[in-house]
């Protein structure tokens, strides 16, 4: 494999608390670097951007901190065009409307990309749907452009939309966890789909059908929302999940599918707060650790 490329998008303005802002630090403190080196992958660290500590926006309570969600976006959409082919890249995040500013980044070449989202929720929600006002929820709304979404946010790439719904495929999405908003676009849409339980019944062959869905694209994204993890198995993320989701071992089992395509362009990984793991830091290290695997 060629050298991996990592940076840091320490972010929590799409969030609905703080907390995901600390998570690229953790996770280097965790030992992710040492994991990796011991594994035989060559790492270029390209660092963090600034830290955005996630505050209530008052003015505009349906689309809290949009002018920061979507310059972060932009900065990372040209940290990550900055990077492009020097290898893989892992992005360290940060709630998951940075995967807005990854994909923008993704899409300053030529070649088509497909991006696999590996998450929980789908994400589909707008400004219209929900009233909480958290983009960390609404990424994929705006990647797609669904009626609703914020043309600020939607608008930050080279093209809008981003991208259309032939690229997009859910893997492990929760269809308890998802808004009937989201699962009527989903439906309307015709986008494709893997929920939880297939996943969870066998992680390798549903990762595999993500991968022959991708196949017709040049380049393969990958979006890791650790809340797809089942809180009770393994504490990681912000959105304390129980009772539904993958074991930490099955969503590593899919992830490592995934990370193996000589396609793989990015994996981004968002929704970590590493205050909720164990006060010795071995949630962390085992997440390291198995994340490392991934790359190796």
């Amino acid at each position: 494999m060629p050298a991996l490329t990592l940076l840091g998008v320490p972010t929590s303005a799409g969030a609905f608390t703080p907390g995901q802002e600390h998570a690229p630090a953790a996770l280097r403190e965790a030992g992710l670097l040492t994991e990796l080196a011991e594994r035989g992958v060559d790492v270029r660290d390209l660092g963090d951007s600034p830290v955005w500590r996630w505050r209530p926006d008052r003015d505009r309570p349906r689309a809290q901190n949009l002018g920061a969600v979507a310059e972060i976006a932009r900065e990372t959409a040209a940290r990550v065009e900055a990077a492009a082919g020097d290898g893989p890249l892992l992005v360290l995040g940060g709630d998951c409307s940075i995967e807005l500013g990854v994909v923008a980044g993704q899409l300053a070449g030529d070649e088509s990309v497909a991006l696999v989202y590996l998450d929980l929720h789908p994400d589909l929600n707008t400004p219209e749907s929900v009233v909480e006002g958290t983009f960390d929820w609404m990424g994929m709304g705006h990647a797609l452009a669904v009626p609703g979404a914020e043309p600020e946010l939607a608008g930050i790439g080279p093209r809008t939309p981003l991208l259309s719904d032939d690229q997009v495929l859910f893997l492990g999405y929760g269809p308890e966890r998802a808004r009937p908003f989201e699962l009527d676009q989903i439906a309307r849409r015709g986008l494709t789909a893997i929920p939880v339980d297939e996943v969870a019944s066998d992680p390798e062959a549903a990762a595999r059908r993500a991968l022959d869905f991708a196949a017709g694209f040049d380049r393969l994204l990958v979006h890791f929302d650790v809340d797809v993890v089942d809180f009770n198995d393994a504490q990681l993320s912000e959105d304390a999940v129980r009772g539904d989701g993958l074991t930490l071992h099955a969503a590593i089992q899919a992830l490592a599918v995934l990370t193996a395509s000589e396609r793989l362009s990015a994996v981004t990984v968002t929704e970590l707060n590493p205050y909720h793991g164990d006060e010795e830091g071995r949630t962390l290290r085992q997440f390291a650790a198995m994340l490392a695997d991934c790359f190796a």
